[in-house]
């Protein structure tokens, strides 16, 4: 499960595991590769998966996994209630949920948190990420923050001005509880995605970085 081979066989599906800490992660790490999946390939399974949130968030949450995997025939979208910030001194919990995907949903890709990322939530999704999943493709997305942790990618997926824009958009829309913060601005997802345009030699000027310990080709 390793290998990147999406194009093996038309009539496969392919599975793909999606792991946020907090309920905006996964759409601002990697909107815009799951929007290019579902326009590229036709037959995903996706397993959404967020580990905290309150009852506001709960909906922005759900409402935002739908319109992002619009499209898709077949998903689940689970959103659970662990206390944002403090999933480490939660990790029996957290720990067990992974031990329960494990047994749900055999993952052909997994896309989660960055390892160096210095939010604590973030770290611990992503070490158990690679704690509970030990032969599998895994891309870790990046989150700009206040923290500066953004490292050195090696993996790019390459992305048009459409997808960016709508990826933006559908971030901004679903998500009005945090439309207060500083940071929460069209201008600071396009600024990311327009760096790694420019590091990756995309050319339609857009990329999203991963970072990607194991791969076999």
């Amino acid at each position: 499960m390793l290998k990147f081979n999406f194009e093996e066989k038309s009539d496969s599906h392919y599975n793909i595991l999606c792991l946020g800490a907090h309920c905006d992660d996964i759409e601002i790490g990697c909107g815009g590769t799951i929007l290019k999946l579902i326009e590229k390939y036709q037959n995903l399974v996706f397993y959404w998966v967020v580990f905290s949130s309150n009852s506001q968030r709960e909906k922005e949450a759900y409402e935002s996994a739908k319109q992002f995997l619009k499209g898709t025939q077949i998903k689940n979208i689970a959103i659970a209630n662990f206390r944002d910030g403090f999933l480490p001194f939660m990790a029996i919990e957290v720990k067990e949920l992974f031990e329960s995907l494990k047994q749900e949903f055999q993952p052909d890709l997994i896309l989660t948190h960055y390892r160096n990322d210095l939010h604590q939530d973030h770290r611990l999704i992503s070490d158990l990420t690679w704690n509970t999943f030990r032969n599998h493709l895994i891309l870790e997305y990046e989150i700009p923050k206040y923290d500066g942790d953004l490292g050195i990618p090696n993996f790019f997926v390459h992305l048009d001005s459409i997808i960016c824009q709508h990826k933006t958009h559908l971030i901004l829309s679903s998500f009005q509880s945090q439309i207060e913060k500083q940071w929460f601005t069209e201008e600071t997802f396009l600024s990311i995605l327009r760096i790694r345009g420019i590091e990756s030699n995309a050319p339609e000027k857009y990329a999203e970085a991963f970072y990607c310990r194991k791969i076999v080709f």
